[in-house]
């Protein structure tokens, strides 16, 4: 991940960020997930999605080689584990009558390799359960074209996040969600994985 966007709505809040901006939760309690760099010896090696209750699973690696990684879609130099990162998220994006928000943290490339996870995504639009949601920035101008979807949802609003306006964004994304999850209790977790102190409450 890299720089990108960050939006919210209501009933389906869309956002697209990128690491290195300095992305960090300050809500447990609400079902959903975060990706976050694995790094060996100072390089990037791969890529895990974590839920907010701190389980993990394996999103991309670009060192594990086995016949069964063999089959696995490529984005770049990773392969993405697709039944590593369903196990783990899929139960995650289950409605549930006490559910009164998501936090989906992305719906990039590789997360749609699960032919399962947008499908879910959609659900939870349909649902009119406020979902906040990362999206990648374009590159080259092309657009994945589910994103695209996501984009155009009626209740979507779309932010852009920088390192210049993480503040901003908090102001104005945080009152949304603290409306919505008022018996969620708030604690720092940095999700970054660089060291940048920032607070990006979703």
């Amino acid at each position: 991940m890299e720089f990108g966007s960050v939006s919210a709505a209501h009933g389906s809040v869309e956002s697209g960020t990128m690491a290195g901006v300095g992305k960090c939760i300050l809500v447990t309690g609400p079902p959903g997930f975060f990706s976050q760099e694995i790094r060996q010896g100072g390089e990037r090696v791969g890529f895990e999605v974590v839920t907010l209750d701190g389980r993990r699973a394996r999103l991309a690696s670009s060192t594990i080689s086995n016949p069964e990684s063999r089959q696995w879609p490529a984005v770049g130099k990773y392969k993405v584990d697709i039944a590593s990162f369903e196990s783990l998220v899929l139960p995650e994006l289950k409605i549930r009558e006490d559910t009164g928000l998501f936090i989906v943290d992305e719906v990039g490339k590789m997360e749609l390799f699960s032919s399962y996870f947008f499908p879910a995504i959609l659900n939870i639009l349909q649902s009119n359960i406020p979902l906040l949601a990362t999206v990648p920035i374009p590159k080259f101008g092309k657009d994945i074209p589910a994103v695209v979807r996501l984009k155009n949802h009626p209740g979507a609003t779309i932010l852009t996040l920088d390192k210049s306006n993480r503040d901003a964004m908090k102001d104005r994304i945080y009152p949304q969600l603290a409306e919505v999850e008022k018996h969620t209790k708030m604690v720092p977790a940095t999700f970054s994985s660089n060291l940048e102190a920032c607070f990006l409450p979703f």
